[in-house]
C-alpha cells in the first residue's frame, strides 16, 4: 500500500474504523522517549496526506508536540459483520487495521468548515445530552501530516494483502 496512490482507500478505512470504534488511537513519545497512546474521537483526514483533530481533551499530545512531533495513528475496523464475514470465509477482503505514521503540526482555531465536519460526523447523537458535553464547544484543532502507511497483518487472514 502506498500513501499517495492509496490515500482514498486509507481515508475510507479510517472513516469505517471511526464508525465501528468512535475513535482512533494516536501513539506519541514523551520527552523521556517513552511511548503513550491517546484515543482521539475527532480525527479527520483531508487530501494530500494531511488532516486534523479537535484538541479539547488531549493533555499529553500537545506537550509531546513540543518535544517530539512523531506520531502513529492506528485505525481498526471493529465492525461485527465485517469480522464475522471475514472469519466465515477465512480471510479479510480489506485490511482490518492500518497504521499512519506522521507528525503533529500547529494548533490553531478551527475553521467553520472543520466544525461543520465534526457536527456532521456526530449528527446521530446531536439530541443526546452527552453530545453537548463532549462536542459542544470544540474550537481548537491540531494539524497532522502523514508520510507512511502500514497494514496490520494477521497471519493467513491477511495473506496476499
Amino acid at each position: 500500500m502506498e500513501i499517495i496512490k492509496d490515500w482514498g482507500h486509507i481515508r475510507k478505512h479510517f472513516n469505517t474504523s471511526f464508525r465501528s470504534n468512535f475513535h482512533v488511537t494516536v501513539a506519541s513519545v514523551n520527552s523521556a522517549n517513552e511511548p503513550t497512546a491517546t484515543p482521539i474521537g475527532s480525527l479527520f483526514l483531508n487530501d494530500n496526506q494531511r488532516g486534523f483533530y479537535f484538541e479539547k481533551y488531549p493533555s499529553k499530545l500537545p506537550k509531546h508536540a513540543n518535544q517530539n512531533k512523531s506520531i502513529c495513528v492506528l485505525g481498526v475496523n471493529s465492525g461485527t459483520l465485517y469480522w464475522l464475514r471475514s472469519l466465515y470465509i477465512g480471510r479479510f477482503n480489506t485490511p482490518p487495521a492500518l497504521k499512519l505514521y506522521g507528525e503533529l503540526g500547529i494548533r490553531r482555531k478551527a475553521t467553520e468548515q472543520e466544525i461543520k465536519r465534526l457536527k456532521r460526523r456526530m449528527r446521530f447523537t446531536k439530541l443526546l445530552k452527552g453530545n453537548r458535553y463532549l462536542w459542544g464547544d470544540m474550537e481548537w484543532v491540531r494539524e497532522v501530516s502523514f508520510a507512511q502507511i502500514e497494514k496490520v497483518h494477521l497471519g493467513k487472514m491477511t495473506l496476499g494483502q
